[in-house]
């Protein structure tokens, strides 16, 4: 089979990085071009990293010879994976739109524009439904495509699962946030060493809103939200990947510990049923140990793409309280931004 072309804007990031470390080998997608900041444009991709290179393997020696571009429309390639600052990132992604290229994006800049997706592909496959009406607007075939906050991925997953079978009607979300979210150089050492950070700018907001788009239900060519209502707290600690949350749920229907736990277990979706290369056998990997998940042990489920639960338990305030973990750059970043790229080719939006 032939490969589909594809481009990383913001390609010198982490999250960038991570994209060209996941697209290596893929079997549908080839990366072709590299783009970055106007101070990279020009130099090979290897020069531009100058030694910031964060990931476990080596520089794919393909990509590392290749010209850096500047992050504008006329990339050889369908496709684009946006990794770039949200500084920056809304409107180079319009551009690539408008030019006709599809953007799966990880920036926050479109994620709760009404005729985007706002997609985790186990959870809300129909919501692609949305680029047609994002085609329209537009007048040519371009699109973007978001996934939410990288804190999010595996609450919701676990909420996905315990909504459709008991339904949710409030829940509480308490993060522990690894580094490597907040990009290279990140946090500072002397502020993270020995140190819990009880602020994170604009992540409460996301977490508390983002998850009632992708839980929410097409109608009359939009989403309307999730009624359910979060309270979110979030901390930055210092774990170099790996996202941590405590999650507390009100549920409509009562349900046992047993019945919750064989939910989330059981839990599949459309990626699975089409067996996507990314997509994990299991998305939702539950532990019975009292004491994981933990980010050191558990982070690499299902390659980073699964969520790990644990510790669930009675809630002496709502119903159920459980621990959630997810690989932050790989199930929610850029291994989530390639998974609604299989999602949208299996589809035939590319």
């Amino acid at each position: 089979m032939k490969k589909i072309k594809v481009g990383v804007l913001g390609a010198t990031g982490m999250v960038g990085q991570r994209f060209v470390q996941l697209l290596e080998q893929h079997p549908w997608f080839e990366v072709t071009e590299v783009a970055a900041s106007e101070r990279s444009a020009g130099r090979s991709y290897a020069e531009a990293l100058e030694g910031r290179w964060k990931q476990p393997v080596p520089v794919p020696e393909r990509v590392a010879g290749m010209t850096v571009k500047e992050c504008k429309p006329g990339l050889d390639c369908e496709l684009v994976f946006g990794a770039l600052d949200s500084n920056v990132a809304g409107p180079i992604e319009e551009d690539f739109a408008k030019a006709g290229y599809a953007v799966s994006s990880n920036s926050k800049n479109h994620r709760m524009d009404p005729d985007v997706p706002l997609l985790i592909p186990e959870i809300n496959p129909g919501h692609i439904a949305l680029i047609d009406a994002q085609r329209k607007r537009r007048g040519g075939k371009g699109f973007i495509v978001t996934n939410p906050n990288c804190t999010l991925t595996g609450p919701t997953l676990a909420m996905k699962a315990l909504d459709d079978a008991f339904g949710i009607e409030k829940a509480m979300i308490v993060s522990m946030q690894a580094i490597s979210g907040a990009g290279y150089p990140g946090v500072a050492s002397w502020d993270i060493i020995d140190n819990v950070i009880p602020f994170i700018s604009g992540e409460e907001e996301k977490v508390e809103t983002e998850p009632l788009k992708i839980l929410g239900k097409l109608k009359n060519g939009g989403v309307e939200f999730a009624p359910i209502k979060i309270s979110a707290a979030c901390n930055r600690v210092a774990v170099r990947d790996g996202h941590t949350c405590c999650v507390s749920v009100q549920l409509r229907k009562k349900a046992g510990i047993e019945e919750a736990i064989g939910a989330m277990q059981q839990f599949r979706g459309e990626p699975q049923a089409l067996k996507l290369p990314s997509a994990p056998a299991q998305p939702i990997v539950v532990r019975m140990e009292q004491d994981r998940p933990q980010p050191l042990l558990d982070r690499e489920e299902g390659k980073g793409m699964s969520a790990v639960v644990g510790r669930v338990r009675k809630c002496s305030v709502f119903d159920l309280k459980f621990t959630v973990l997810s690989h932050n750059t790989i199930r929610g970043a850029a291994g989530c931004a390639i998974l609604n790229a299989e999602l949208l080719k299996a589809k035939k939006y590319i």
